[in-house]
This record gives C-alpha cells, sequence and structure tokens, in this order.
C-alpha cells in the first residue's frame, strides 16, 4: 500500500508541469493582446494574472495532495 501512495504522491506534484504551462501561455496571450491594444493594458493585466492566480491555485492543490499522500507512508 505505501508504494501506491508515493506512487499518488509523484502524479500529483505533476500537476505543477500542467500549471507551468497554463502560466507561461496566460503571460504570453496577454503580452500580446497589450501589444495589440495598448489602451486596454490595465484590464488586459488584470485578466491575465487572475489567470495565472488560477493555474497557481491547481498547482498548490497538487502539493497539497501529494503531501498528504506521502506523509501516508
Amino acid at each position: 500500500m505505501n508504494q501506491f501512495a508515493a506512487i499518488g504522491a509523484s502524479i500529483a506534484v505533476l500537476s505543477s508541469i500542467g500549471a507551468s504551462i497554463g502560466i507561461g501561455l496566460s503571460a504570453g496571450k496577454g503580452v500580446e493582446a497589450i501589444a495589440r491594444q495598448p489602451e486596454k493594458e490595465g484590464a488586459i493585466r488584470g485578466l491575465a494574472f487572475l489567470g495565472m492566480v488560477l493555474c497557481e491555485a491547481c498547482a498548490i492543490y497538487g502539493l497539497l495532495v501529494a503531501i498528504l499522500l506521502f506523509t501516508k507512508i
């Protein structure tokens, strides 16, 4: 049973890969949007940061699950 918890913790940590990809895409598209419409910079920046925060929250949840599984070992 302990090896399955370790495998589950490893898989849960992999959620940070998806979060980093999402943050990178959000930042990149935000920069592109600001380059196209500089007058809307404030609104675009706020939405880009919101997307980054939501992606980071998923990574934190994955880390929390990994820690909970790892302490069961």
